[in-house]
């Protein structure tokens, strides 16, 4: 869903992304950086709850941004690599690990449904770029799905940041985490399908496997 910006979020940081590289500032830094500060805007906000929880979600959105800036000084300077697309897909998994993560465990003792419902965000989120990974690394077309990244970073930190600020009572929170965890269950499913169509349709593409590691591309 929001992953169809991408490509008007891609023009609108072109501007700071030459300005980035114009000044010697490497791509893979943006990635690490912006790993670090969501990482440190989950750990260091959360566990205080209340107002802290929009504090939180404000410091980790200005991260968050690297996550298109990166890309975009990647392609404007021709610095496009794999190291890149590894530590992108890799420090993905960093950042919603610390989102979900602390979530879960702030909640474990006040909802332990709003606790259950991070983790398992976290756990069912995991597996949606691992599914298109596994399905890209055997050729079959897998970059869509009703719920990317995207959808389940935004939805989640809108929510906690309301909640943070009382505009959201905890249920509606609890609400929002098993509502992504359900669409990144469909768009797992989605995946799979798709190489179980593409399994049906060709045999002699389900007969062949050459044994060679697959990639782990982005969402």
């Amino acid at each position: 869903m929001f992953g169809r910006l991408r490509p008007y979020m891609a023009a609108l940081w072109q501007a700071p992304a030459r300005f980035l590289l114009a000044r010697g500032v490497h791509p893979n830094v943006m990635t690490v950086l912006g790993t670090v500060g969501v990482v440190l805007g989950a750990v260091l906000f959360f566990p205080h709850g209340g107002i802290w929880f929009f504090w939180g979600v404000l410091f980790i959105t200005v991260f968050v941004v690297t996550d298109m800036l990166d890309g975009t000084m990647a392609r404007l300077g021709g610095k496009s690599s794999r190291l890149g697309a590894f530590l992108d897909s890799t420090l993905d998994r960093v950042a919603d690990a610390a989102i979900f993560g602390t979530l879960a465990w702030v909640f474990i003792d006040i909802d332990r449904a709003t606790a259950l419902g991070a983790l398992l965000c976290l756990a069912i989120g995991s597996l949606v770029p691992y599914a298109r990974a596994k399905a890209e690394g055997m050729g079959v077309a897998a970059n869509f799905g009703i719920a990317e990244r995207s959808d389940r970073l935004v939805i989640s930190l809108v929510a906690t940041g309301f909640y943070g600020l009382g505009l959201f009572p905890l249920w509606v929170l609890t609400g929002a985490l098993w509502l992504l965890t359900v669409l990144a269950a469909i768009t797992v499913g989605q995946r799979i399908w798709a190489v179980v169509r593409q399994a049906r349709a060709h045999p002699e593409w389900n007969a062949r496997l050459d044994g060679q590691p697959q990639p782990y591309p982005h969402e």
